[in-house]
């Protein structure tokens, strides 16, 4: 018997090449998953599916976009056939929004954007998923949020409603899909520290308000507000993330489903 937690199990990763899809990717593999990594950027997917083909591994890329609900369920479709199903899947799709600008000053485009981004992305690529799921094969839905679903700090008005949406999206996804057998688990991480050197958006993302207080963004997320507003004084980095992912999607969290993984270092405390 293996005692790797995903041994055999297909898994797709949406985001695939991005710092956070990336990270669970090459867990996953390590695992024991067959890794199936959609996104944009070939380049980006191409190389973290050589980081896994290295170590071992196996991955296969494909560039979808998320937002289209054709190319999603196709894509979803082809790997299932060729894989026998699907047993795992995660959405680490990057949005770019507006963090910082209160209401006064926010148009209701940049307020909108997050929202009908991550959600739009989330609704269809679990749909497409969840078809290849269930009954005989046991699937697993890994959603991400943020702890802006619960944060009240001004000027993260888009971003904290997209969060709290994606948590909700969780929580009923969960109930409608339990009598296939599908887990629906959201994973709540803060920042992460070391994702903007791994070529994540945050990076961008974080630039205003780390210049705001004249640090780099890895000033910022080393020591700067956000990680002294934690028990832990500190974020949590790409391999707890990725770690706990893989344990999420094993069977060694079977009971779990309907909700959050809080990985906020002590930011929330549910």
């Amino acid at each position: 018997m293996s005692g790797l937690l995903l041994d055999g199990r297909n898994a797709v990763i949406y985001g695939g090449g991005g710092a956070i899809g990336g990270a669970v990717a090459r867990v996953f593999a390590r695992e024991g998953a067959r890794v199936f990594l959609a996104g944009r950027t070939r380049a980006k997917l191409d190389a973290v599916a050589r980081d896994i083909a290295a170590a071992g591994g196996t991955a296969e890329t494909a560039q979808v976009d998320v937002l289209d609900q054709q190319a999603v369920d196709e894509h979803a479709a082809e790997v299932a056939a060729a894989a026998g199903g699907i047993d795992v899947a995660l959405d680490a799709v990057s949005v770019m929004h507006d963090q910082g600008t209160p209401l006064a000053d926010l148009s209701l485009e940049e307020f909108m954007r997050p929202i009908d981004g991550f959600l739009r992305a989330l609704f269809i690529t679990s749909k497409a998923v969840a078809r290849h799921m269930g009954g005989e094969r046991p699937g697993v839905i890994l959603t991400l949020s943020e702890p802006g679903s619960k944060l009240a700090v001004g000027g993260i008005l888009g971003h904290s409603v997209s969060a709290a949406g994606k948590e909700a999206f969780s929580r009923v996804l969960a109930a409608e899909l339990a009598p296939r057998d599908i887990r629906v688990v959201c994973i709540r991480p803060h920042a992460v520290a070391d994702a903007p050197a791994a070529g994540s958006y945050t990076r961008d993302l974080f630039e205003p308000m780390a210049a705001a207080a004249g640090q780099s963004v890895q000033e910022m997320l080393d020591g700067g507000g956000m990680a002294q507003g934690t028990l832990l004084k500190r974020l949590p980095a790409l391999a707890e993330v990725a770690e706990t992912a893989a344990f999420l999607a094993s069977d060694r969290a079977g009971a779990m489903t309907g909700t959050v993984a809080n990985l906020s270092a002590g930011a929330l405390v549910d």
